[in-house]
């Protein structure tokens, strides 16, 4: 069947992170609507087996087909690093397909090619080292160093933000040696924007610190228009799935949202 403008967006992540993603694609095509799925039951990804990110990715974008979505945006590095082809390959001749961490490396290497560069993010993005490879594949000679910062999901899904517990843990992880004299940091995770400010500040907003978010909304406006699938008006409201309840989903979600979202719990995997 051929993609209509008309269908939903589809868009997951393994909990709260992508909805980042998803708001900044909401200001920049409000016409559109979203559903959003966020795997709240299995968070955080990033210390999970490769196995079990393809099952649960897998599993997440068939909920999301069988709801009529004309994208599959896996809004999450993570499962952007590891489940990303695989799902391509299974779906792409479904929906359009589309990672979290492609558009960021064309980003940086066409905006800063010759800047020494960082990368956070979950265990499983770092270890993947899709950054790295992925920039020195258009720039061989890139400065790109990356570190996993594991504590962050977790203490972002549990409302550590702006706070001296917050402070201290990014400030641990940042001081790392392996990160001196950088002057382009990568948020490696969709999770991480929400932070963004504090570490900004820790930098004294002397380096450039990139998030997914606005950069994956331009280029999923440009991917739409060129397969004619934008939408030219609003038909439905935006409908959002957790595999669990939990209270700062709702609450992070009404912060990016509107205050009355249509918040619904889905168990994929009973």
């Amino acid at each position: 069947m051929r993609l209509q403008p008309d269908q939903p967006l589809g868009i997951f992540d393994s909990g709260l992170g992508g909805l980042t993603v998803a708001s900044a694609i909401k200001q920049l095509l409000p016409d559109e609507q979203i559903i959003y799925f966020g795997d709240t039951a299995h968070l955080p990804y990033g210390d999970k087996s490769s196995d079990s990110i393809i099952h649960y990715s897998g599993k997440i974008a068939e909920f999301l087909l069988e709801r009529n979505c004309k994208t599959v945006l896996v809004a999450c590095n993570t499962a952007s690093a590891t489940a990303y082809a695989g799902l391509l390959d299974k779906f792409g001749d479904k929906a359009l397909v589309m990672d979290v961490i492609d558009p960021v490396v064309d980003y940086v290497t066409e905006k800063f090619p010759s800047s020494k560069t960082g990368v956070i993010g979950t265990k499983n993005t770092i270890n993947s080292n899709t950054y790295p490879l992925n920039i020195r594949e258009k720039i061989p000679v890139a400065n790109v160093v990356s570190m996993a910062t594991p504590l962050l999901v977790p203490m972002i899904e549990e409302g550590f933000i702006y706070d001296d517990i917050s402070n201290a843990i990014i400030r641990s992880y940042l001081s790392n040696e392996l990160l001196d004299g950088i002057e382009v940091l990568i948020l490696g995770c969709t999770h991480y924007p929400i932070i963004k400010n504090q570490i900004r500040k820790y930098y004294n907003f002397r380096i450039e610190v990139i998030d997914s978010a606005e950069i994956v909304a331009r280029h999923l406006k440009e991917k739409l228009a060129s397969e004619n699938l934008l939408a030219s008006e609003r038909k439905s409201e935006d409908l959002f799935y957790v595999s669990d309840f939990t209270e700062y989903f709702g609450k992070i979600a009404r912060m990016f949202f509107d205050s009355n979202i249509n918040l619904s719990k889905s168990d994929l995997w009973k």
